[in-house]
C-alpha cells in the first residue's frame, strides 16, 4: 500500500484527506491510502518517515510551511523563492519540496482575468498572500498588500480608500476572515467603492460564500472562492507524486 497524507495542526477541517479519499475510490485506486498526520510540532515531522518506510509523500499546511523546509533534501525554485512549501515527495530516499498553491492559484485565477485588472489589492501576509504575490509577479500584476499593521511595504486597513479600491480591481484575500465558524467577519474594506469592473478572489471555501465575497457580489463584481485552487494543488500534487523523476519547479 502506497500511503500519503497531510501534516498541520489542527487538522479538524482537512479538505485533502476528503479529497483523496473520493478520488481513490472514484478511479478505483486501490493501493493508495491518505491520512491525516496532526503533528503538535515540526519536531515530528521526521517520525514520520522513518515509522513508515510506505511513505510517498506529505501536504502540509498551516503552520508548518515554512517551518518544513530545513528538512527538505530539494526544494524547489519557487519553495525557495516564497519560502513556503506545501507538497512533498520521498524519492530515492530524498524529499523533495514543491509549492502547489501558486499552481492552484494561478489556473483558477486566469479564468477570471479581464484586461482592466492590471493592479490588485493583497490582503493579509501569510503563507498563502506569498504564494499569490509570486502569481501576480509572473502574471505582470501589480499589487499592494493590506494587513492590519502598516510599514514600508505594506498599508493598513484604515488606508484602503474609495480611490484606492478605483485603481485596484483585483481584490485577493489571503487571510482567515470569515472563515467558518467566524462567517460574520469580513476585511474591514470600503465595500461601496466596489463595481462591475472588480473581481474578488477568496482564498476561503468554508462557508463557499463569505460575507467578503456577498459584499462584493451586492456590488455587481465577479465572485470566487478558494475551492478550485485546491482541487487544482490537488491534483498536482498527486502528479508529483506519480511522475517517474522528480518534477523541476
Amino acid at each position: 500500500m502506497r500511503h500519503f497524507g497531510l501534516i498541520g495542526f489542527p487538522l479538524s477541517h482537512s479538505f485533502s484527506q476528503g479529497y483523496f479519499k473520493d478520488k481513490f475510490e472514484r478511479e478505483n485506486i486501490l493501493n493508495a491510502q491518505y491520512d491525516n498526520y496532526p503533528i503538535a510540532n515540526i519536531s515530528e515531522f521526521a517520525n514520520l518517515w522513518s515509522m513508515d518506510e510506505s511513505m510517498e509523500g506529505l501536504n502540509v499546511t498551516i503552520p508548518y510551511k515554512k517551518e518544513v523546509i530545513p528538512y527538505l533534501q530539494f526544494p524547489s525554485s519557487v519553495v525557495k523563492s516564497i519560502q513556503a512549501c506545501n507538497c512533498i515527495r520521498k524519492f530515492n530516499g530524498a524529499l523533495y519540496g514543491y509549492n502547489t498553491d501558486v499552481i492552484g492559484f494561478e489556473h483558477s485565477l486566469l479564468p477570471f482575468l479581464k484586461t482592466h485588472h492590471t493592479h490588485a489589492l493583497l490582503l493579509g501576509t501569510g503563507g498563502a498572500s506569498a504564494a499569490v504575490a509570486w502569481v501576480l509577479q509572473k502574471l505582470n500584476i501589480k499589487y499592494q498588500i493590506v494587513s492590519r499593521a502598516a510599514d514600508a511595504d505594506k498599508l493598513n486597513y484604515e488606508q484602503v480608500t474609495p480611490a484606492l479600491l478605483a485603481a485596484h480591481t483585483l481584490i485577493i484575500n489571503t487571510s482567515p476572515l470569515g472563515m467558518y465558524p467566524n462567517v460574520n467577519e469580513a476585511p474591514a474594506i470600503p465595500y461601496e467603492a466596489i463595481g462591475p469592473q472588480h473581481h474578488l478572489y477568496d482564498l476561503v471555501y468554508n462557508p463557499s460564500e463569505t460575507l467578503f465575497l456577498q459584499k462584493g457580489a451586492a456590488q455587481g463584481a465577479s465572485i470566487q472562492n478558494g475551492l478550485d485552487m485546491l482541487h487544482i494543488q490537488a491534483e498536482k500534487s498527486w502528479e508529483i507524486w506519480n511522475a517517474t523523476t522528480p518534477i523541476e519547479q
